[in-house]
């Protein structure tokens, strides 16, 4: 039984790694690809392009483990079911259970991998990524600026003819069109001859100082009417400094969000779950509070008939309290509770987008969480679903093994990403929502499983498709046949 447990293993590790690789080098080149924007243009030498690419290739490995698992566990126990290997290990007494024995030891070890990596390692690649691409920033910013065509900074629009220095700060010929925030279009046009960038590490603010140039700039009237007058403000400047926000520039937007929840271990989150829930639980203990002393509502002192404000515990029920309130009183008392109503209103507005927008931080947190295990279990999930299925169909090589890899795993990442949303949202809890997919696939790895331990799927699966193509057949035979002999 060792020289066949070693056997399988072997074959099944080459496969393995040779997929995993092979998967791993065309995930990175399409995030690369995504990060094209990021790295062109900005004559990085070869070392950071290799820092850059090393930092980003480990938040790869949640896809390409699974991705791997699944192709490998096909391709193998399908070519051993193609070769009739199986065939002679159920002879000699060994079941597929038993031959999938070691092979499920190491998936575990893969399992416990992935859930190290996705735990220590991704969390400070993330963190390293990103504030590498803020040194970029920084340090080089005018490395997002292209000579000759417009480039995109914040709200402003820039295009210079020429870069130079020793970190490309300085710029000639320097024409910003700025976007108005209140959708009016370009309003301002600045030209000048030379500008300097001077960025500061401690802050999101880049300086961008202007020499030698005029402006000019449309005034947009409140009045519609007074907008064929076309007054503008026009000016020469000796210099003039414009503050641009980085903040959009090293707002990193890739798949999976590179935000704080993905950037914290398992001991981390926990605590930050707490705390957020603690804070969230606080804020609406306070509004609470406060609606109960700061709201108060117009009643009838009746031993006056004056208005009286109390706090509502101490409201006497009347069957109708206007009753007691002369007549110039009565439109006073009903414009004071109609103010009190409204500005309550807006209040439980605001507070309830408040307390929502602090429920999704924790549900992404949460979800942060259970993802770290998701991956875990992935593995070994991908692993009893494509290790039955490859038996069953009896195929190795690379042809049908990687168009049932590749749907069954598309399934599984849509499933994950819908649920994700859905959670985010607070639409869905974040435990179901990170484990929707696995949930949702483990009913069919089970039931494939036992299938082929029992050596009947492949048997029962082609019997059913072919019955179900010749009933499918017989129905349009039928039906061609009796239209031809209606037209007869």
């Amino acid at each position: 039984m060792k020289i066949l447990d070693k056997y399988i293993l072997k074959t099944y590790v080459i496969t393995f790694l040779s997929v995993g690789v092979i998967i791993f080098f065309i995930l990175t080149l399409q995030g690369i690809w995504m990060l094209i924007g990021e790295l062109a243009g900005k004559d990085l030498d070869f070392f950071t392009l290799l820092k850059f690419i090393t930092y980003f290739s480990p938040t790869i490995l949640p896809l390409s483990l699974p991705l791997t698992i699944l192709l490998t566990s096909i391709m193998v126990f399908g070519s051993f079911s193609e070769n009739y290997e199986f065939a002679a290990m159920k002879s000699s007494g060994i079941s597929l259970t038993r031959a999938m024995k070691p092979l499920i030891i190491f998936i575990a070890l893969v399992g416990v991998f992935a859930f190290f990596v996705s735990n220590t390692i991704i969390p400070k690649a993330q963190y390293a990524y990103l504030n590498m691409r803020r040194d970029i920033v920084y340090k080089t910013p005018a490395s997002a600026i292209r000579e000759g065509q417009f480039s995109a900074m914040g709200n402003f629009y820039i295009k210079v003819s020429k870069k130079y220095g020793e970190n490309e700060n300085l710029i000639e010929n320097v024409t910003i069109h700025q976007i108005s925030k209140s959708g009016n279009g370009n309003t301002l046009v600045i030209r000048s001859k030379k500008g300097e960038f001077i960025s500061d590490e401690k802050t999101n603010t880049l300086q961008l100082i202007l020499f030698d140039g005029n402006y000019y700039e449309d005034i947009i009237p409140a009045d519609y009417q007074d907008r064929p007058k076309m007054p503008y403000a026009k000016s020469a400047f000796k210099r003039y400094i414009i503050n641009i926000d980085l903040a959009p520039l090293t707002n990193t937007n890739l798949d999976g969000d590179f935000t704080t929840h993905n950037m914290l271990n398992l001991d981390e989150l926990n605590f930050t779950i707490d705390s957020l829930q603690f804070e969230k639980k606080k804020e609406a203990l306070s509004f609470a509070d406060n609606v109960n002393i700061n709201y108060t509502y117009p009643v009838i002192d009746t031993t006056t008939t004056a208005i009286a404000t109390v706090v509502p515990k101490k409201i006497q029920q009347k069957t109708n309290v206007l009753d007691y309130v002369k007549t110039e009183h009565k439109k006073q008392i009903i414009e004071m509770a109609f103010n009190n109503v409204t500005n309550l209103n807006y209040s439980l507005v605001a507070a309830k987008a408040n307390l929502s927008f602090r429920q999704k931080t924790i549900n992404e947190h949460q979800l942060a969480l259970n993802e770290k295990f998701v991956i875990a279990y992935a593995c070994l999930l991908m692993f009893f679903l494509g290790a039955p299925l490859g038996a069953i169909v009896r195929k190795g090589g690379l042809g049908l093994p990687i168009v049932l890899a590749v749907s069954i795993f598309i399934i599984f990442h849509f499933m994950n990403v819908l649920g994700k949303k859905l959670a985010g949202g607070a639409s869905l809890s974040p435990f179901l929502g990170a484990w929707i997919g696995s949930i949702l696939l483990t009913p069919f790895a089970i039931n494939m499983t036992k299938n082929a331990t029992r050596d009947k799927g492949a048997m029962d699966a082609s019997a059913k498709f072919k019955t179900f193509f010749e009933n499918i057949k017989n129905r349009f035979t039928k039906n061609t046949e009796t239209d031809e002999h209606v037209q007869t």
